[in-house]
């Protein structure tokens, strides 16, 4: 935003006096914030830092004390240089002991060697700094424009992390709680190196501050969250395109990338703060894109989902459907392929993901149809269709949801050979999985939400079960289920990011494969020894520098049986 001293040194007026630079080069490209022009040696106190000093030096002290002292007096103030015009004071040029005292502080000082009007450099020095001024303040009404514009579209968060790239022209990465990829542009950088090791090198990134510069590694971050729960981190790299290897005499006793010393103009933290506002607005109001001629069922399902219409809202048009959803017993249902399986002869040709979806959409309505039951039913994502039985009583549910599997087995018979001794295949090869059974339409929502996540865990379960239900996923599948959960993100950063971070720094112990071991051979320490191929003396240390990193008694049940879900929570996190 400001010009520097080497650039105000390059400008005309200043180039008019014959400038020699005497001392400090290694302070040129000091930001300069303001001129001053001073002939009393008690300057500094005046002084706010950042200012070019011009004087004839008429009132600077006499002897070589004094010009210390006031040489360091301003670098202590922050001064980014000292200009003297020779010809009243000092005629062939400033005293050496001024000098060496400059060089020493690494202030620029600076000879003019033919009488300049001081008002002439201000009146140029001020106009660089005013049209850098309002540079920024063009480049920040742009940022709100742009990111104003992107909530207003409901922009996706990787295209909110490409405009912020774009406008920075440096590499942005959004990552969740446990220091997660979500999102990333490169700004034209090598996207490998950027990433390579993320979440040991995020984890080393700690900015005092929601939002704050961390000079040590060189990233700007901050915290992207609403209603008070914070859910990731957006983090913009500066300087752009800097080199991550340590600086000469600046080296990181952790051995990561350098400190930097130069923070990011106001413009990019107005940027990140703006970006990360959008993204959080987004992740509230974010709907499934649908449009005009979106069918009822799916309008209704929607709202069961989403709560974005009131409970009698929803009953009165499903009546009007033709589909009484008071005084009976709701069951959630969903229906997907499994991970592993693509498009198959089963699948209309030309575009297999939205034509398998809507085959499987007709093909569940079909199986409602055929075991004669009644229900709302319609895709409820880009992978999966749902469906809202409404039964009689709970009495039938098992008996329902069989003649529905049956059914849809028959419609969608399974590919692959059917194994012997077995009628339990899963039909065509899908998952369908069901929530448990409510009393009310105003619970219906949640019977939905269990078939769903329960879905998506069964995508990695290989049992043929004709229908999965909640008791099937046990502990690992529900912290599957909750793996983008921010606050089970945020109980395994309690519980665990000591220890995270510091394996980070220590990259050849890997403490947290030793608890793992521990905790996984139910804390029997000669046998956890073994599986982790150590010495019992070296198991045995380890463990104890694991307890004092967490602040744990390893030797507590609870605290063990804490750490071991914060360890399964941490597996599902990072399972894909």
């Amino acid at each position: 935003m400001f010009p520097t001293v080497r650039e105000v040194l390059a400008l005309d007026p200043v180039r008019h006096g014959a400038p020699r630079l005497v001392a400090g080069e290694a302070g040129l490209d000091r930001p300069v914030r303001w001129v001053h022009v001073a002939e009393v040696p008690d300057i500094a106190t005046l002084l706010g830092g950042g200012e070019l000093v011009l004087t004839t030096g008429i009132g600077l002290p006499g002897d070589d004390a004094g010009l210390r002292a006031f040489i360091g007096d301003l670098a202590g103030v922050g001064v980014s240089g000292l200009v003297v015009e020779l010809g009243r004071r000092y005629l062939n040029g400033v005293p050496r002991v001024m000098a060496a005292a400059a060089e020493r502080h690494g202030l620029p000082l600076v000879e003019l060697r033919r009488a300049t009007p001081f008002v002439r450099i201000t009146e140029a020095v001020h106009a660089l700094i005013v049209d850098a001024q309002l540079t920024e303040l063009r480049a920040t009404e742009e940022i709100h424009q742009r990111f104003t514009e992107l909530s207003v579209e409901g922009a996706d968060p990787g295209e909110v992390v490409r405009q912020a790239a774009e406008l920075s022209g440096c590499p942005v990465v959004l990552e969740n709680l446990s220091r997660q990829v979500l999102a990333y542009d490169p700004a034209g950088e090598n996207a490998e190196l950027l990433l390579d090791g993320w979440e040991q090198h995020s984890r080393r990134i700690r900015p005092a501050g929601r939002t704050a510069y961390d000079p040590d590694r060189g990233w700007l971050v901050t915290m992207v969250g609403a209603r008070g729960e914070d859910w990731g981190r957006l983090l913009l790299r500066w300087p752009a395109g800097g080199d991550l290897s340590p600086r000469r005499g600046a080296l990181d006793p952790a051995g990561g990338p350098p400190a930097c010393p130069d923070a990011p103009p106001t413009r990019l933290t107005i940027l990140v703060e703006r970006a990360a506002s959008t993204l959080a607005l987004g992740r509230l109001i974010r709907r499934d894109a649908e449009g005009l001629e979106r069918q009822i069922h799916r309008t209704l399902l929607t709202a069961l989902l989403d709560h974005s219409r009131p409970v009698d809202e929803v009953a009165l048009r499903a009546r009007a459907l033709g589909l009484v959803l008071e005084r009976r017993h709701l069951v959630g249902v969903v229906v997907r392929h499994r991970a592993d399986e693509t498009a198959g002869e089963n699948s209309p040709a030309g575009d297999p993901g939205p034509a398998r979806l809507r085959d499987l959409a007709e093909a569940v309505g079909q199986a409602l149809h055929e075991a004669n039951l009644t229900g709302l039913t319609s895709a409820v994502d880009d992978q999966a269709v749902g469906a809202l039985l409404a039964l009689p009583d709970a009495a039938v549910e098992e008996r329902a949801l069989a003649a529905f599997a049956a059914a849809l087995r028959r419609i969608r018979p399974d590919p692959r050979p059917e194994p012997a001794g077995t009628n339990a295949r899963v039909p065509g090869g899908l998952i369908i999985a069901a929530g448990s059974g409510v009393g009310t339409l105003r619970e219906a929502g949640r019977s939905l939400i269990e078939a769903r996540q329960v879905a998506e865990t069964a995508r990695r379960d290989r049992r043929d079960l004709p229908i999965f239900r909640l008791p099937h996923v046990g502990l690992a599948g529900l912290l599957h289920l909750l793996r983008d959960e921010p606050r089970l993100q945020t109980f395994v950063e309690r519980e665990l990011g000591a220890l995270l971070a510091y394996d980070a720094r220590h990259p050849r112990e890997q403490l947290l494969g030793t608890l793992r071991a521990y905790l996984e051979q139910g804390r029997n320490k000669s046998a956890a020894a073994a599986a982790a191929h150590l010495s019992r003396p070296a198991f045995y240390e380890r463990l104890a520098r694991i307890g004092r990193i967490l602040d744990v008694d390893l030797d507590s049940v609870d605290a063990c049986l804490s750490l071991h879900v914060a360890l399964l929570a941490l597996d599902a996190i990072r399972t894909p």
